[in-house]
């Protein structure tokens, strides 16, 4: 593949209903889906090395165009070789546009036709977003995968106005593609550009905005954008099974900002293969973990005062293999580092893991009776228990 399809490629190797297991392969290596992909916002997953994010089975990170714009900008990146170098991470590297920060910043920005003014979250200063900026940003931070600038609209807006951005997202979509194809050559390495989709929960408005980002021409993959952003989980439900029948079934399916572990496993079920979060990690500041048996639970409880279990005993992780509830409670009511590294290490290690095996189910045809007894039992061990 060439131009806005970069050197990326997929295979889709096995189907299970609607789940799909395949393989991506980017500049950056070859990454095997379902995936999750672990979050370093500023160039760094919050406290996680990353060899040990290696070590948990990661395969391909996140990082934010906003936050990196600004601290320590694109350019900086760029002089010390590019995103991969600067993270000391060498697998794939995706991009987002930083196009949902800015428009999360409701109170501090303006939007308009040609893009978006904003104040920094850090010393209140101006700055300009717009299709093209966007793109030169993440050509110079040099990710295998970067995104299309697009206009994410909330939870709960009208047709009226889910529809606006739908125009936006559209003609900035042009722009992105354009900009794209006259800096090919500009990066330190070839990348792909994946446009996003929006639609809010509109049926109408996703169908339009497939057929017309696909009447664009060919892309590499898809990025899923408006969900989990307030909507009622039978919405995102619903509009994932109508965008799988209207997507490419040889492309990967990106769902953007969704990685609660029943989330995940309800988004694969209806066709998407990569997934991106902050809750594995901010969670874990919170004291709050994932279990097989127990659901979530958070480790600050007083329950765990004299628990000599690890966090989850089916666990191996390294957090799980050295350490117990007990110690990783008396870490995080003092607010120790240590212990919101511990847990963190353990929830991306959970999350790595569920992908893993929802790969293995779907290529041994076993995923649709696996995934909904693993819901059940997740779902009824996070019910909260009375008190005694």
């Amino acid at each position: 593949m060439t131009g806005v399809t970069g050197d990326a490629h997929f295979t889709l190797d096995a189907t299970d209903g609607r789940a799909r297991a395949g393989c991506l392969t980017l500049p950056g290596g070859v990454v095997e889906t379902p995936v999750f992909m672990p979050v370093g916002t500023a160039g760094t997953v919050k406290g996680v090395s990353p060899e040990e994010l290696a070590d948990a089975g990661a395969s391909m990170v996140l990082a934010n165009t906003y936050h990196l714009y600004l601290r320590p900008g694109a350019d900086v990146v760029g002089e010390l070789g590019g995103l991969h170098d600067f993270m000391r991470w060498r697998g794939p590297i995706l991009t987002d546009s930083g196009g949902y920060q800015v428009f999360s910043l409701a109170s501090t920005r303006d939007i308009d036709d040609d893009g978006v003014t904003f104040r920094s979250h850090i010393d209140g200063s101006s700055h300009r977003f717009t299709p093209e900026g966007v793109i030169d940003i993440q050509r110079r931070l040099g990710a295998d995968v970067i995104m299309a600038f697009d206009e994410c609209a909330p939870g709960g807006v009208t047709r009226e106005q889910a529809a606006r951005a739908n125009r936006r997202t559209a003609a900035w979509l042009e722009r992105c593609r354009a900009r794209f194809e006259a800096t090919e050559g500009d990066s330190r390495r070839p990348q792909t550009i994946f446009p996003v989709l929006q639609g809010n929960v509109y049926d109408d408005l996703r169908a339009e905005q497939v057929e017309a980002v696909l009447a664009m021409g060919d892309w590499a993959g898809f990025g899923i954008g408006g969900l989990s952003v307030g909507e009622a989980k039978a919405d995102m439900w619903r509009t994932l099974e109508l965008l799988d029948g209207l997507m490419p079934r040889d492309r990967p399916r990106y769902l953007m900002g969704v990685g609660y572990p029943d989330d995940l496993l309800e988004a694969i079920a209806r066709g998407c293969d990569m997934f991106d979060c902050v809750a594995p990690t901010r969670n874990a500041r919170h004291g709050t973990a994932w279990t097989r048996h127990e659901g979530q639970i958070n480790l600050k409880g007083a329950r765990f005062r004299l628990d000599k279990d690890p966090i989850d005993p089916a666990c191996d992780c390294y957090a799980c293999h050295g350490y117990d509830r007990a110690y990783i409670r008396h870490l995080l009511i003092l607010g120790e580092r240590f212990g919101h590294r511990l847990v963190s290490i353990h929830n991306l290690h959970f999350l790595l893991g569920l992908a893993r095996a929802s790969r293995r189910h779907i290529r041994e045809s076993t995923f649709t009776g696996w995934v909904r007894s693993w819901l059940e039992r997740y779902r009824a061990a996070r019910t909260p228990r009375p008190t005694p």
